[in-house]
């Protein structure tokens, strides 16, 4: 069994503009440079062979590279349960058709669909019981943040392996638009 996503990656310089904002949360678990990304679809543990297919599948998604913008920051999760914040990403026509893309690969894979909402975001920590004044004012400090362009030419396939210190990502192929 691999846990698998696909998603696109955060260039470094983008990225390390959203390093600055990882302060200000009590116990956060605040996510490395190389772990920043927008997920287009999490597909979970799946056997080998399963995975073979989904990147067979993976690998007929056409498309035209296009631009994104991450805008604004929030919270996953209500009162205690909040577990997680994030920089948003602007409303995307283009970012929508890659990640539904990804659902019908996995679907043509023999893998369940999705029930969640789309919610492209770019996790940057991890929260356990935190301080909700503390997730509160981080948020109100980061809302307005907004990257420059990010031109998304290609996205990957991505295996993630939990350990202590969080989730260890690996590129384990690309796909070009």
């Amino acid at each position: 069994m691999i846990r698998l996503f696909a998603a696109v990656a955060i260039p470094p310089e983008i990225g390390r503009g959203l390093l600055t904002r990882q302060a200000g949360i009590e116990g956060a678990r605040w996510r490395p440079l190389e772990a920043f990304h927008v997920t287009l679809r999490f597909y979970g543990e799946v056997r080998q062979d399963v995975a073979r297919d989904l990147d067979a599948a993976l690998m007929d998604v056409r498309g035209r590279p296009f631009d994104i913008v991450l805008e604004g920051a929030g919270a996953f999760g209500e009162g205690a349960d909040v577990n997680a914040v994030w920089a948003g990403v602007a409303e995307s026509a283009e970012l929508r058709r890659l990640a539904e893309a990804c659902e019908t690969a996995a679907r043509r894979a023999g893998l369940k669909p999705e029930k969640r909402r789309y919610r492209p975001h770019v996790t940057l920590a991890y929260l356990r019981r935190p301080d909700l004044a503390e997730v509160g004012a981080w948020v109100q400090a980061n809302n307005l943040l907004r990257s420059p362009p990010i031109s998304v030419d290609r996205f990957g396939l991505y295996s993630s392996t939990l350990g202590g210190e969080g989730s260890h990502y690996r590129l384990e192929a690309e796909y070009p638009l």
